[in-house]
Order: C-alpha cells, then structure tokens, then sequence
C-alpha cells in the first residue's frame, strides 16, 4: 500500500511559478514509478510528467520539472510561466506493477493522492 498526500496548490498570477509536493507513506514508495496528473473542470484527465523509481524524468512541454527524493518519500513538480489554462485540480499516482506501459495513461497506475488545486489567475 502507498498512500500518496499532494500539497502546495494555491492562487498564482500569471506567468509565476509553483512548486507542488507529493508526500508519499508505505515502505514501497521508492519502488513507485510516479505520475502528475491534472484535471480541469469538465475536461479528461491530462498527463504532465512522470518519473521513474531510478529518477529518469519525462515532461510535457519545458514549463515543468520533476523531480524526487526517495529518502524523504518526496516528489516534486516545479512549473513556471503558469497561466489561466493551467487552472486544475493536481494529482500525483504511483505505479508499482512490473513490466512496459504508458506512463501518459492515467489507468496505468495503482495508487492516487487526493489532488491539490491549482489556479492561475489573468
């Protein structure tokens, strides 16, 4: 079991930065490859980056960064330049199944924190 807490969303002006946290509890939580997500109203669930238990990054777009530290059960999602469309709720999950799969899926992964809102005002 890994029960995964995200935090640090809040209010941001345009075209500032944000770094949102995702606290992970559980002995497995070095073993997660970890996936953020993001949902806005009324819209699918989108993928923004992943990382995998070693540490090797993938991102959407060079607005975001990501990044853990595995012997604080931490992961990181830095963004800048933010706008209104990056307006939604953020959710970090992880994944511990074996094997290949696309880490852009949202339904590839095993375990989800509650998400943390995030808004970027005009």
């Amino acid at each position: 079991q890994v029960r995964l807490v995200e935090s640090g969303g809040r209010l941001v002006q345009a075209g500032g930065s944000l770094t949102l946290s995702c606290g992970a509890s559980g002995p497995y939580f070095s073993h997660c490859d970890i996936g953020w997500f993001r949902q806005a109203p009324e819209k699918e669930r989108e993928f923004v980056a992943h990382i995998t238990s070693e540490g090797v990054p993938e991102v959407v777009g060079g607005r975001f960064t990501i990044s853990r530290e595995n012997a604080k059960n931490m992961v990181y999602l830095r963004m800048k330049d933010l706008t209104p469309e990056d307006t939604a709720v953020y959710y970090c999950a992880c994944r511990l199944r074996s094997g290949g799969y696309r880490f852009t899926d949202h339904f590839e992964y095993d375990y989800w924190g509650q998400g943390t809102q995030v808004t970027g005002s005009s």
